[in-house]
């Protein structure tokens, strides 16, 4: 796997000097050609298998899993796990499953399904939930609260958990912003991004790369990064953040195309 390289775009500033100066500079040299902005390319959606570290608090606590597979047409699928060591698992809520299947229509992700089974070692929980988007609302069941399995009245764009992560990988670009409204397991809430106008070495375990950071702007105390890398179709680094401590971190340690 070959880490993408990526080179600054130098910013020169202008001299304010006299238009006599300005036309004798003119004349002794040629004009400078404009300089390119930063080459930036989002990756195809395509099929792939990534593996991650899981750390808590900076401790290796497990491994997750993201794959995303071409299901037939216009159909995908984008599934999560997430398996936790002893003694990190409750307090995680590692042992996770979770799963979206959308439709890529146009390059705009639709999700269709969506299901979450948390496992435990005296108990577990599954809830499911269907996009209807004839209807125009999406609804969850299993082990929920009564008011979350409610149906949700659904609006062009909405979002999976799962899906954000395509659809940041889709959308990001150098000091661009991105706005998604999240609906899943009985809830709505909003996202919105920011990143970074230039990328930063981000070290992942004996790899490093040239990723662009992605934040969000409205989570509150609740911090949530992605880093992004040109030529890698999934964040090669995921952090969760509470009160300004890293708590959950997922760092990519290998990926490859299915």
């Amino acid at each position: 796997m070959r880490t993408p390289l990526f080179k600054p775009v130098l910013l020169m500033a202008s001299l304010l000097c006299t238009a006599a100066l300005a036309h004798a500079q003119e004349a002794a040299t040629p004009p400078l050609p404009a300089l390119p902005a930063m080459d930036w390319e989002a990756p195809p959606l395509q099929p792939f298998t990534a593996t991650y570290q899981a750390l808590y608090k900076g401790k290796q606590a497990g491994d997750a899993t993201m794959r995303v597979t071409h299901t037939g047409g216009d159909q995908w699928r984008v599934d999560m796990q997430v398996v936790g060591r002893s003694g990190f698992a409750s307090v995680l809520g590692l042992n996770l499953e979770q799963s979206t299947v959308f439709e890529n229509r146009n390059g705009t992700y639709v999700p269709l399904s969506q299901s979450t089974v948390r496992k435990g070692l005296f108990l577990g929980k599954k809830v499911t939930g269907t996009y209807d988007w004839q209807a125009g609302t999406a609804q969850w069941l299993g082990d929920l609260k009564k008011e979350r399995r409610q149906p949700i009245p659904l609006q062009a764009g909405d979002q999976s958990a799962l899906l954000l992560n395509l659809a940041i990988m889709r959308d990001a670009r150098p000091g661009g912003q991105m706005h998604y409204r999240y609906v899943d397991v009985g809830r709505v809430r909003q996202h919105d991004y920011q990143a970074a106008p230039d990328t930063e070495n981000v070290p992942v375990g004996d790899l490093s790369y040239n990723a662009l950071r992605v934040y969000r702007t409205n989570g509150g105390n609740d911090e949530t990064i992605l880093w992004i890398a040109n030529g890698v179709p999934t964040p090669v680094r995921i952090l969760q953040r509470e009160d300004g401590e890293d708590r959950i971190d997922l760092r990519l340690i290998e990926y490859q195309g299915v």
